[in-house]
């Protein structure tokens, strides 16, 4: 008997969009959030008349702020709270090397163009792009455009902590990694967490 699923065969369930889930109210999966930062982001009215651009400092917006959501998980799964950020990036702008303690997100760039580095290589993020990543995960964004960018963070549970780590954690070899994350980054978040953190980083 075949074993092989779609998400095996893809490796990146944000490639195989029918294996998106439409948003629930109070998402509680990682192909939920990925589905609700897609949802946002395809109605630019809840967010373009909100960016603002500058140069001297990292600019974002809190655009929603949801608790844990008593009764809204399905059976034997937990509910999360999570957090919807507005970010903008003028050329050159960047987040430093930093992990999201606690916090699983998504990532979905809005408009104009970022660059993603990790300890597995650099990738070049569009508008559309789709980033997921679990607690731990470790990477930098730059706008290394000649263009501005916005972008859109969902963490779940929301910040609490964003720890900035050396740049010599990055490898030095370079090179473009693979357009989406490997399946266990793939993971459902852990529990909420109080108490909101800024993420002038990404």
């Amino acid at each position: 008997m075949n074993s092989d699923s779609d998400l095996q065969i893809a490796g990146d369930i944000l490639e195989v969009p029918h294996l998106l889930q439409p948003p629930r109210e109070h998402p509680a999966t990682v192909a939920e959030f990925a589905g609700l930062a897609r949802t946002i982001a395809a109605d630019r009215s809840q967010w373009e008349h909100l960016v603002r651009y500058d140069a001297t400092s990292r600019w974002y917006h809190r655009l929603r702020t949801v608790p844990q959501a008593l009764g809204s998980a399905r059976a034997g799964e937990t509910p999360i709270g999570y957090e919807v950020w507005l970010l903008s990036w003028v050329p050159g702008q960047g987040s430093g090397l930093h992990d999201h303690g606690r916090s699983s997100g998504v990532l979905t760039v809005l408009h104009g163009a970022l660059t993603e580095r990790t300890e597995r290589g650099t990738r070049a993020l569009g508008a559309g792009a789709q980033r997921v990543f679990a607690p731990g995960y470790v990477h930098e964004v730059v706008n290394d455009a000649l263009e501005p960018a916005v972008s859109l963070h969902i963490y779940f549970p929301g910040l609490t902590e964003m720890p900035m780590l050396p740049a010599s954690r990055l490898r030095t070899a370079g090179g473009t990694g693979e357009a989406g994350e490997t399946p266990e980054t793939l993971v459902s978040a852990c529990a909420a967490e109080p108490g909101p953190v800024d993420p002038v980083t990404g």
